[in-house]
């Protein structure tokens, strides 16, 4: 006889969470999330190294001086 009562996980121990499975999985969603991480710390490591952000250094945005900012 089981316990009815003990907490079902929400997924079986039989699939395995780091397989790759397409569509809105349990495991797509940790992916998903895996690759989120790495994409901003990499943005982040871009920025502290480069003194620029992402977008300024890709070359997608020219940077904007201000007459205020420049020194003479």
């Amino acid at each position: 006889m089981t316990n009815m009562n003990a907490p079902q996980s929400a997924i079986s121990p039989l699939v395995d969470r780091n397989a790759w499975f397409w569509g809105f999985t349990p495991q797509a969603e940790i992916w998903n999330g895996r690759f989120a991480m790495i994409g901003f710390v990499s943005a982040i490591l871009v920025e502290l190294f480069s003194h620029q952000g992402i977008l300024h250094f890709w070359g997608l945005i020219s940077p904007v001086v201000t007459t205020a900012l420049q020194t003479k």
